[in-house]
């Protein structure tokens, strides 16, 4: 082989290379313009309905909450579904999430669609809304609030463990594991339930024009079905979001055949891993954690095996 024809096969092998990192270059760049897009907000622009799915136990979560006030001032978002499927979990999260789908519905409508169970803190969130659906079977309700902590006072005793705790006042102990709880003790601890059951009463007789002394009867803790809820007045009708989308169509003149586009605050490579892993750990999650609580907060968490 010639040298000229050695350089000409270089030559070609170089323009190559060129071309390959160049097209990577433009790539790169173009993917960041979008990021930046999707940061900013211009890339969901297109006129929409916003869907919220909220799944499992319910805690706090700030970037959930602050994604959805902001839909309230959005313009590209006509309407927005909450899509619930949960039992519950800690008040303080379902409040922030209840409040944030409330400055929702100031502006724009609002409707929520219940999956197999929108219990406790489940049905907080769905009273923001401006109507209700769920299925005949949906289990909801179960209005209140607990606090449970355990206490192996006993097993201790019987393993010859003591221990000694040294508190600056009689109720900085209450409750313990270590020793059951006193008198005084069970009374403030009693105070702080109720009181956080009166907030949720609150938010149901608000969200549903219901007295609040109706809303107490009904708010005994117990599950209802669906067709129970409806005749009850905690739900508005039976169905799934389709009934739901006819309804904003017909009441509120959202085109039925406007996109529905799901909220999220987790990356890619997040919501892959959740997709993966996320069904087994709430599942431990749920086994684990909703038949008791933490100490550092009240929980509205359906007890599914009673108690």
């Amino acid at each position: 082989m010639s040298l000229e024809t050695d350089l000409l096969l270089d030559r070609h092998r170089l323009k190559r290379r060129l071309v390959f990192w160049r097209t990577l270059a433009v790539l790169a760049v173009i993917g960041a313009v979008l990021v930046g897009l999707h940061g900013s907000g211009v890339w969901f622009s297109q006129t929409h309905v916003a869907r919220l799915s909220v799944n499992g136990i319910i805690t706090e979560d700030r970037k959930l909450t602050s994604a959805v006030a902001k839909l309230a001032d959005d313009p590209s978002v006509k309407a927005l579904i909450v899509s619930i499927d949960s039992p519950g979990g800690s008040v303080a999260g379902g409040e922030s999430l209840h409040d944030a789908i409330a400055q929702v519905a100031a502006k724009k409508p609002v409707v929520a669609v219940m999956g197999g169970v929108a219990a406790s803190a489940g049905y907080m969130i769905a009273v923001a809304a401006d109507r209700i659906y769920a299925r005949q079977a949906t289990l909801t309700g179960s209005i209140g609030v607990l606090l449970e902590a355990p206490q192996v006072s006993g097993l201790l005793d019987k393993l010859g463990i003591g221990v000694t705790t040294i508190v600056s006042g009689p109720l900085k102990d209450q409750p313990s594991y270590t020793h059951p709880l006193s008198d005084q003790g069970r009374e403030v601890l009693k105070g702080l339930v109720m009181d956080m059951y009166g907030q949720f009463v609150a938010m149901v007789a608000q969200g549903r024009h219901m007295d609040q002394a109706k809303v107490r009867e009904l708010g005994d803790g117990r599950a209802y079905t669906g067709q129970q809820a409806l005749r009850l007045g905690l739900i508005d009708a039976i169905g799934g979001e389709r009934a739901a989308r006819a309804w904003l169509a017909s009441a509120k003149g959202v085109p039925a055949d406007l996109p529905v586009q799901d909220i999220s605050t987790r990356s890619f490579a997040e919501r892959e891993l959740s997709g993966m892993l996320g069904p087994l750990f709430q599942g431990i999650w749920k086994t684990l954690l909703s038949q008791s609580v933490m100490l550092d907060g009240g929980w509205s968490v359906w007890h599914r095996f009673g108690g």
